[in-house]
């Protein structure tokens, strides 16, 4: 299964690879406030390229990473796997955050985003070791819409001097997600969507701006793939440290990922796989990309694809379900 990536006209695999995990232990250190860990815990590395080259071999050739995935480290990462693989893949990163790839940490300064563009590129392109970027990502979700133009104008000069080839925001808000849908070589946005969130208002505004939108835990964080029970916890250097199962609102989703085990499963799939096909039987834009760490969790992903979406039914009732329990 392929997908056309908005205008760009770009072909990519219907579900990519999210390589925030791949990244390991990272904080976020917001200067004036307490840090916290910003990653998804340890990893092994060479697993970690095993996994990129088991999902290349699956007919995965989307990435998605970040400047401030491991401080650097998730490029880096991508970057050895892809050595002597560029040609076969499609790479989309983010900036706009500071980046501190010695003490790992990140965090956020939004009256720098537009001074630091230039410089934020050639890290990354250093990092993943490439002369472009196929898709470049605006990663300030709630940046000042008024100063927003600034930024796509920027990337324009991007694409000009041959840094990037097309541009995007990861951004949750329909209202900044239309400054940018209309900028020439926009072709991107990318916000959370899965089984338990919809945005109808964005997908919409990819349909009217050709774009693709590129989606964000697509499992919920793993919560979708019914591994999890309240009795679930997570290491200190994991964000997801943060969640308690056993408080009601981490809980109640548990129960609605039970009640939509089967219609998921349909088929023989695996309930992260059902998930994906959710997501492509809701909007034929979309292209989900879920996390991994390890070879197994590619596999399975790229698994979904010999599936295709949901029907139109089981897609109606996987809403039904869900809204039953998000009341």
């Amino acid at each position: 299964m392929q997908t056309t990536l908005g205008k760009s006209g770009l072909q990519a695999s219907a579900v990519g690879m999210g390589c925030w995990a791949i990244g390991g232990p990272f904080d976020w250190a917001q200067p004036g406030q307490a840090a916290w860990a910003a990653g998804w815990g340890k990893v092994d590395d060479v697993e970690s390229v095993n996994a990129i080259h088991a999902g290349l071999d699956a007919g995965v050739n989307f990435f998605d990473t970040a400047a401030n995935y491991g401080a650097g480290h998730s490029e880096v990462i991508l970057g050895q796997a892809l050595a002597g693989k560029r040609d076969s893949a499609v790479i989309a990163t983010k900036f706009g955050h500071i980046v501190n790839e010695d003490a790992k940490f990140i965090y956020a300064d939004d009256s720098k985003a537009l001074n630091n563009i230039r410089g934020d590129i050639e890290n990354s392109l250093r990092r993943l070791n490439t002369d472009y970027v196929d898709i470049y990502q605006f990663h300030l979700g709630t940046y000042e819409p008024s100063l927003a133009l600034d930024i796509r104008g920027a990337l324009e000069d991007l694409v000009a001097a041959g840094k990037i080839r097309w541009y995007g925001w990861s951004t949750d808000s329909l209202e900044r997600a239309r400054i940018f849908a209309d900028g020439e070589h926009c072709t991107s946005i990318q916000f959370s969507l899965n089984a338990l969130t919809d945005n109808a208002g964005i997908r919409k505004l990819c349909t009217d701006f050709d774009l693709v939108g590129i989606n964000k835990d697509p499992l919920n964080q793993g919560v979708l793939t019914g591994k999890f029970s309240t009795e679930s916890t997570f290491a200190k250097d994991d964000i997801r440290a943060r969640k308690d199962f056993k408080q009601d609102r981490f809980a109640k989703p548990l129960k609605t990922v039970e009640a939509l085990r089967e219609v998921l499963t349909s088929a023989g799939r695996t309930m992260a796989q059902g998930a994906l096909a959710y997501i492509w039987a809701l909007d034929d834009r979309m292209i989900p990309i879920p996390g991994f760490r390890t070879v197994e969790q590619v596999k399975d992903n790229a698994g979904a694809m010999q599936f295709g979406p949901l029907t139109p039914e089981e897609l109606t009732q996987v809403q039904a379900i869900a809204a039953e329990g998000a009341e």
